[in-house]
């Protein structure tokens, strides 16, 4: 490991253990990152049940088995998105070396990010109302569905008795549930924390009312260039189902048991814009705000961040936006990536994911492609990795997640 930092008198690092990811790129971290390292393409696919709308495709975790990942007494139990979720965090758990049949449960918090709940199973059960009545209703609809119930069911699998939390704020609900997460690590209240963010959004009326808005790609012709950030060519986000699942432990308690620490998240910040429901605040005070937050609690310099890890959507209005604040603030000096390029957008879950690419970025010193960025907006002043990824020195991430009503949410994290 580095040298550790000693940072303002406030500072608190919280070192990240353990790390599982499920993405549209892979099921896995290794299979998730080796795409996003290679800036694959939009991990997209033609989805049957959006035959109908005129974005009829999304990026589908393909391939996923939950009878096989869960079990077959398990698996039926769970809407996708804690399907999801569960394969990310035992992962992570392992992972992480810890033991859940020896730590004390009662010491172990969860917090995960989730901005809809169980929408694959509230629309089938509704189907089920309008088409064959009320009698045929599953009664498990409720624990379903409801967005609590992703956390909820982590908790039981590995007998967290912390505090268990969904935050919900919008596409910022991966980062909010990390920071939150950090804040109990922080406060004593927990010892461990598995937190992240699970999403499975790609149902027909959800994803008909982000295309109605005019906030997904129409690129039906070619779907793996579908998701273009940063690009002057790019028309939208592509919508995507995932899970990413980080465990957190106190830097001295993940020493003292020898644990691998493969980074720390050292600062974090939000916000809010105030501003209007779906739209960025287009001078980006509340996201500037968050920001500078995560800055003055890791005790960073703006001239000391290497990469930024931007939400980057790909829609017109939001890449303008943070590239004027990323630049406002650091400056042209950090190397710019997104994600989403390759993943798609996957609501909740995207910040959690982009946490999970954060931390392998500083274990590699390898910035990965904005996947499709052909040519640069020119109104976006920014040195945005295109093409090829850059192996070079990275000490410090910044991680970016913005959603629906103005919720800003920044994670600073830093080399181990």
């Amino acid at each position: 490991m580095g040298q550790e930092r000693t940072g303002t008198a406030g500072r608190f690092d919280a070192a990240v253990t353990g790390v599982g990811m499920v993405t549209a790129a892979g099921i896995g971290t290794a299979a998730s990152w080796e795409r996003i390292r290679l800036g694959a393409g939009t991990q997209a696919t033609a989805v049957p049940a959006l035959a109908d709308i005129p974005a009829d495709f999304a990026c589908a975790v393909t391939g996923f088995d939950a009878t096989a990942e869960l079990g077959a007494r398990q698996a039926w139990r769970f809407d996708r998105s804690t399907q999801l979720a569960l394969v990310a965090a035992a992962e992570a758990v392992a992972d992480s070396g810890l033991d859940p049949a020896t730590w004390d449960g009662r010491r172990v918090g969860v917090v995960l990010g989730n901005g809809i709940g169980g929408a694959e199973t509230w629309e089938k059960q509704h189907r089920k109302l309008l088409d064959a009545g009320p009698r045929r209703v599953s009664p498990r609809l409720i624990p379903m569905l409801s967005v609590n119930m992703t956390a909820g069911y982590v908790s039981m699998a590995y007998g967290a008795r912390g505090p268990s939390l969904v935050t919900a704020t919008a596409c910022a609900s991966g980062t909010t549930a990390i920071g939150t997460a950090r804040d109990l690590l922080r406060s004593g209240a927990c010892d461990v924390v598995i937190t992240g963010g699970a999403e499975a959004p790609l149902t027909p009326s959800l994803v008909c009312g982000f295309s109605q808005m005019g906030a997904l790609s129409r690129r039906r012709d070619d779907i793996t260039a579908a998701s273009r950030p940063f690009d002057a060519d790019r028309d939208g986000f592509v919508p995507a189902e995932g899970a990413a699942v980080l465990i957190l432990e106190r830097a001295e308690d993940a020493r003292a048991r020898g644990a691998r620490i493969r980074a720390m998240v050292s600062g974090y910040g939000s916000s809010a814009d105030a501003y209007h429901a779906t739209a960025p605040d287009p001078e980006y005070v509340g996201a500037e705000l968050a920001l500078r937050a995560a800055l003055r609690d890791a005790g960073i310099g703006p001239d000391e961040v290497d990469h930024v890890n931007a939400h980057g959507t790909a829609t017109v209005i939001n890449d303008a936006t943070e590239a004027r604040m990323i630049r406002g603030v650091l400056g042209d000096r950090p190397l710019v990536t997104s994600v989403k390029g390759v993943v798609g957008h996957s609501l909740a879950a995207s910040g959690a994911i982009e946490a999970v690419t954060s931390v392998l970025t500083l274990e590699e010193s390898f910035v990965p492609p904005t996947a499709n960025l052909e040519t640069l907006d020119p109104e976006i002043e920014l040195d945005v990795v295109a093409k090829e990824g850059r192996e070079t020195p990275v000490e410090v991430v910044v991680s970016n997640s913005f959603g629906f009503g103005g919720q800003n949410a920044v994670l600073l994290l830093t080399r181990a």
